[in-house]
């Protein structure tokens, strides 16, 4: 068995003797991925004190049993409620554990069996999934690497348009061209809709590209990611197109700087809210902080946001456990301010917690890139 694998079902199996579950059901898609390796539109995962079972339909039947050869794979045949209702009687089942954070009330109500208690977790594989195995610490890293290609291609587009009047870039003209390179060089597809906003559009920071062309004399923010081998990753830059005033200039600079004091404060042991309070204190002192309008990372791997948040919340509205900065963490640290309809500035980069401290393996600068 992969030992991966093995010190993920021990565990799970260790959780079901401490919450006295007769099996659990895994049915969100990213636990799903995360356990199995394998994707599918339609899948569940159950795991007894005895085995281990990767249910799905026939359209990927035949190619989940020539992968998983550690699970025994089971046909869904006709519906899937009904198959997963008498699959579960089968296993004469008495509490069955699931996902209450990642199943719909349909879900729940049409799965009721009579005779098998149901009790839900939220975030069941947090401690698991929040400290990443070396193979996906590799692969989140070549991500990175990949993403990096992407972004000096964009690059390269731009300029390309800028020299040649007659091409009419848009904000959505300059996705697709991400979406084709993303495909060009191996990678799955976009983690999440890129954003490309052009002039005072950046300074809505989820901002959904648009037929806007892309102008000399204004800011352009990229934010942008991609699935590579089921990983995601996530990435932001804000450049210029010409020459940028003063005013622009100084609130780079300053979102700049508070990347690298958050960046700083990466280190074991040390709560992660940290690095969130360490930039607000910052732009406070600059008098910009009501101008940051987002948290400042967030947890990144199968899904685009997962544990751990990257927040601070003080005093007595404080209703989550401190969560402390461990090795084998990956999170983004992507401050931003935002000047409504003026411009907004983000800059985000991906952080491992390797050997006790923070590492980045972008190997695009920080520095504010012009084109002109």
């Amino acid at each position: 068995m992969n030992l991966n694998l093995n010190k993920k079902i021990k565990w799970i199996k260790n959780f079901l003797n401490k919450n006295n579950l007769s099996a659990f059901l895994f049915s969100s898609a990213s636990n799903v991925f995360y356990l199995t390796k394998f994707r599918s539109s339609n899948a569940f995962v159950i795991i007894t004190p005895e085995n281990k079972y990767f249910l799905t339909d026939a359209r990927y039947f035949e190619k989940a049993k020539n992968e998983l050869k550690e699970w025994e794979v089971v046909l869904i045949k006709d519906s899937t409620y009904t198959f997963l209702k008498n699959f579960i009687k089968e296993l004469k089942i008495k509490i069955l554990g699931f996902e209450k954070d990642g199943v719909s009330c349909e879900f729940k109500e049409r799965l009721r069996i009579k005779g098998v208690r149901f009790k839900g977790f939220s975030e069941v594989l947090k401690d698991l999934r929040i400290i990443k195995e070396r193979e996906e610490l590799e692969i989140l890293k070549e991500g990175v690497k990949k993403t990096d290609e992407i972004y000096r291609y964009l690059i390269g587009v731009i300029k390309k348009s800028l020299s040649k009047k007659d091409l009419q870039l848009t904000e959505l003209k300059l996705r697709g061209f991400l979406i084709s390179k993303i495909f060009e060089i191996g990678a799955s597809g976009e983690s999440f809709s890129t954003i490309i906003a052009s002039g005072k559009n950046s300074a809505i920071p989820h901002w959904e590209s648009s037929n806007v062309k892309i102008k000399k004399n204004a800011p352009l923010l990229i934010d942008m990611g991609i699935v590579w081998k089921g990983y995601c990753t996530d990435f932001t830059r804000t450049i210029y197109l010409g020459n940028p005033s003063s005013e622009f200039r100084k609130m780079y600079d300053i979102v700049k700087t508070a990347w690298y004091k958050g960046f700083e404060k990466v280190k074991s042991g040390v709560p992660i809210a940290e690095v969130d309070r360490t930039i607000r204190e910052y732009f406070k002192s600059k008098e910009v902080d009501k101008f940051f309008l987002h948290a400042t990372g967030h947890g990144i791997g199968v899904e685009i946001h997962e544990p751990p948040r990257v927040y601070y919340q003080s005093g007595s509205s404080r209703k989550r456990s401190v969560e402390i900065i461990k090795d084998g963490m990956v999170f983004t640290i992507e401050p931003g301010l935002y000047f409504p309809n003026k411009f907004g500035i983000r800059i985000e980069n991906m952080v491992f917690v390797e050997n006790g401290r923070g590492e980045i393996y972008s190997e695009e600068t920080l520095e504010l890139e012009i084109i002109d």
